[in-house]
């Protein structure tokens, strides 16, 4: 569903738009949270240190993922705001593969060279086998956090900021789900933790985009956006002129 957001009264409809995405941000908190207290409390201190510690490295590489994908969503509503359907396609699809490359780019360099980073990081030896397993599986959904920054951001551009809350919140509770019938249920270890965020986040990641694709035929593109109309190239070249 799109929403105008230039109609209506100014606080009333930016309230509307904006709490679904601050209940967003406290959503993501507790996720994690919620992750470090339940490998904390069933697999002990060496279990949590290393899901601790796992942290900066991970949000050091999805933020790189989530700042690309909020710029790109700053393109997208001004494009959405004027009007320019065809440019917004095209634009979507640059910013889909661009984003896309970087993802992988960040998946080779994390698997090819993990112990390295974590030499620098200078990780405790006790802890480092640990926070190896759960890293080598966590990294796996770095493409499952491209897809829903990516739509969650294009959605929000159009208006829309309470399906990527919703997809959030059954994540969330999908992770905490999981989490306690790998760890306690299965014996997975913090394996089992890392199985279970990416589980969850390819739920959220996969479920926005079929929503997006179903309930959105506006933002579908079609194969001229893929290179764009001769108005956005000649637009393009006098740019770049």
């Amino acid at each position: 569903m799109e929403r105008d957001l230039t109609k209506g009264p100014i606080a009333k409809t930016l309230l509307a738009f904006a709490f679904p995405m601050m209940m967003g941000n406290l959503l993501q908190q507790f996720y994690n949270v919620a992750d470090t207290f339940i490998v904390g409390q069933f697999l002990g201190a060496d279990a949590l240190a290393a899901v601790g510690s796992s942290y900066t490295l991970m949000t050091f590489l999805t933020s790189i993922i989530l700042g690309l994908c909020m710029g790109s969503g700053a393109v997208f509503s001004l494009r959405y705001g004027a009007g320019e359907t065809d440019l917004l396609k095209n634009r979507m699809i640059l910013s889909f593969f661009m984003i896309g490359i970087v993802t992988v780019l960040l998946n080779i360099i994390v698997f090819l060279w993990l112990d390295p980073i974590l030499w620098l990081m200078q990780v405790p030896r006790e802890v480092l086998p640990l926070m190896k397993q759960y890293l080598q599986v966590i990294f796996a959904g770095i493409t499952a956090t491209f897809l829903y920054n990516y739509f969650a951001s294009l959605l929000r551009a159009v208006g829309n900021s309470r399906v990527p809350l919703l997809f959030l919140g059954i994540s969330t509770v999908l992770n905490i789900v999981l989490d306690l019938f790998f760890i306690l249920k299965l014996g997975f270890g913090v394996e089992g933790a890392a199985l279970a965020t990416v589980i969850a986040q390819y739920f959220s990641g996969i479920g926005i985009l079929l929503y997006t694709i179903r309930k959105c035929p506006g933002l579908r593109p079609s194969k001229k956006h893929f290179t764009g109309t001769k108005k956005q190239r000649q637009r393009s070249r006098s740019f770049l002129l």
